[in-house]
């Protein structure tokens, strides 16, 4: 068949971004993230569609969060222009599940479980150089030198959002906007359950043994 279109779901720290790397890589589709897609045509005319800007870049360079409409737009067009994609932090709640819809088939809906003290665990635990933006993380992938980047010898620092209070609201807020998201996709013929608790290696083999069984 064609190149697959993929959606990959999962809380924050599941792994999506480490995975949608190994898919694009395996698979020769395109990672697409909503931020990504926001950077890549901020400057898209939105002007017909009634909102505060004429384009997405007005909306960041002003510190606004972006319309879902815009967003919406966005997702569709980096869809439309990809032979086969895997689609990481997008559709965030029913709405956009919805729109989604509208713009592509989906081949395979993985979703990434992990329990909620392990991204407690792993989102506290990462620390992430200030000068490259390289991440480790206190257990699973630490520098050679204690608080210093391998890649470039800058500083390794917890970001600000990656405290235990910050990280449990930010499950809170995946819990009640995207945890239904998940619900409403296992219907799908091509949805699957991966344990994302297991080591990275692991999950890998799962996921290429999902979408090569529903793509041949």
């Amino acid at each position: 068949m064609s190149q697959p279109r993929l959606l990959i779901l999962g809380p924050p720290g599941a792994g999506k971004g480490t995975q949608s790397a190994n898919i694009a890589d395996e698979y020769d589709v395109d990672h697409v993230t909503t931020g990504d897609a926001l950077r890549a045509n901020k400057d898209m005319d939105i002007s017909d569609m009634d909102t505060e800007y004429d384009t997405p870049r007005e909306y960041m360079e002003a510190g606004d969060l972006v319309p879902d409409a815009v967003v919406n737009a966005i997702v569709d067009e980096a869809l439309n222009s990809a032979d086969g994609f895997v689609l990481d932090g997008y559709p965030r709640n029913l709405e956009q599940a919805e729109e989604l819809e509208g713009m592509t088939d989906l081949d395979v809906v993985l979703s990434l479980d992990v329990s909620r003290e392990e991204l407690v665990d792993r989102l506290t635990g990462r620390r992430v150089c200030d000068e490259c933006g390289t991440n480790y993380h206190v257990e699973f992938n630490q520098p050679e030198a204690d608080g210093v980047c391998d890649e470039c010898g800058g500083e390794l620092v917890q970001r600000e959002d990656d405290n235990e209070e910050s990280v449990r609201n930010r499950l809170d807020v995946f819990d009640e906007n995207t945890a239904p998201v998940i619900a409403h996709y296992e219907d799908h013929d091509g949805f699957v359950a991966i344990d994302g608790e297991q080591s990275p290696d692991e999950v890998w083999s799962d996921i290429q043994a999902a979408i090569d069984d529903r793509t041949e």
